[in-house]
């Protein structure tokens, strides 16, 4: 079999190792500041209430969906 030239260097696989991890990440970390957003809520505008709200659901829905990894 011929060797080729090739305009562009193929690349080299590396030694096998671990995948760098992404750093650890509270799922709760958010949830205080989301509630704390309801503290005041009678001093907000109706309109701002679904937003608030749906800033803890979001928040919630995060802490339980990774409650497998607390």
């Amino acid at each position: 079999m011929q060797e080729q030239n090739h305009p562009f260097p193929r690349p080299v696989p590396g030694p096998p190792g671990q995948q760098p991890q992404p750093p650890e990440i509270d799922p709760r970390a958010g949830i205080d500041e989301a509630v704390s957003g309801l503290a005041e809520l009678d001093r907000v505008p109706l309109a701002e209430h679904v937003e608030r709200f749906d800033a803890v659901h979001t928040e919630l829905t995060v802490a339980l969906s990774s409650i497998d990894k607390v």
